[in-house]
């Protein structure tokens, strides 16, 4: 595949990230997804980068970046390597998007939110043929992903083909770059081999990796982790006002999130501080022992 600019090559083997989003503090489902990361890259020996996902600028709160990092160093969770921010890197992912633009893979849409809900919620293709160049429009990849992948956590996977072959968004109508955009272009840049991360992600793989293949790039491996939720189906997380990890005991916290993630401490290690389960987490995790579930009830305090 034809390649219009060159990314950084990873040469130090296996590296791993956690990629938050700074529109508020951390809580317990970012932590599941911080700590089984952490863990996963640590047990390799490789690397663990944190990125701060602020390209959706209009959700971005202030001081929320400052609070993740200081989070995560309070679990013990150090980093490795600079913090890079989607938010100064546009230029990067322009070129990438003249590039996809150049192959003929885009193209620009005029269709409402309610418009394609209205149609099922999945956009048939609408605008393809209409050659639409006046703003604001937002721009489609009309490329379609595969409907299989192999999971790390959760083994052979199978993508709906409707969704797997959908159009989707690669810049938005307000001129902002979508996710699935930018977090491959990081994840390519900063030579990410292993994406371990929370299993509402998990039907956005496919088209990641094909972005990858589109690109001329390798795609990472990709596991999912069990997702805590307050009921079937309703998410922990920072849009529906999740309590911040700061309001709650550091060793609880840490022990509810390794039980989660399959690795519950030993009675023994019950009260210990954080950096003793951390330790014993470090010489026991196993990525097989994670369960294949895609949600798990949140813990009361959380």
């Amino acid at each position: 595949m034809a390649n219009a600019s060159t990314s950084p090559q990873n040469t130090a083997g296996y590296t791993g990230r956690f990629a938050p989003s700074p529109s508020g503090p951390l809580h317990f489902g970012s932590l599941i997804a911080a700590l089984g990361s952490y863990l996963q890259a640590k047990s390799q020996a490789g690397r663990w980068l944190v990125r701060i996902e602020d390209i959706d600028t209009p959700r971005t709160q202030p001081g929320a970046d400052s609070a993740i990092l200081t989070a995560l160093e309070s679990f013990g969770l150090q980093w490795d390597g600079e913090i890079w921010y989607q938010s100064q890197r546009l230029e990067r992912y322009q070129s990438i998007f003249q590039q996809l633009r150049q192959q003929g893979l885009i193209y620009g849409c005029q269709c409402s939110r309610k418009q394609i809900s209205d149609g099922g919620g999945i956009y048939p293709g609408t605008c393809q043929q209409l050659g639409l160049s006046a703003e604001p429009l937002a721009w489609r990849l009309c490329s379609p992903a595969a409907t299989g992948f192999t999971d790390l956590v959760f083994g052979p996977q199978q993508i709906d083909a409707a969704l797997a072959a959908e159009h989707y968004v690669v810049k938005r109508r307000d001129g902002l770059f979508s996710y699935q955009l930018v977090v491959v272009v990081d994840d390519w840049d900063q030579g990410i081999t292993q994406v371990i991360r929370g299993a509402d992600l998990l039907t956005m793989t496919s088209r990641q990796q094909h972005l990858f293949w589109l690109l001329g790039a390798a795609a990472p491996d990709y596991g999912h982790l069990p997702l805590a939720v307050t009921a079937p189906g309703q998410k922990l997380s920072k849009q529906n006002h999740a309590r911040p990890l700061q309001a709650w005991p550091l060793t609880q916290s840490m022990a509810a999130a390794l039980t989660v993630l399959g690795h519950p401490p030993p009675a023994e290690l019950a009260g210990a501080p954080v950096s003793e389960l951390l330790a014993w987490a470090l010489g026991n995790w196993q990525l097989r022992q994670v369960p294949q579930q895609l949600e798990v009830r949140c813990p009361d305090f959380a």
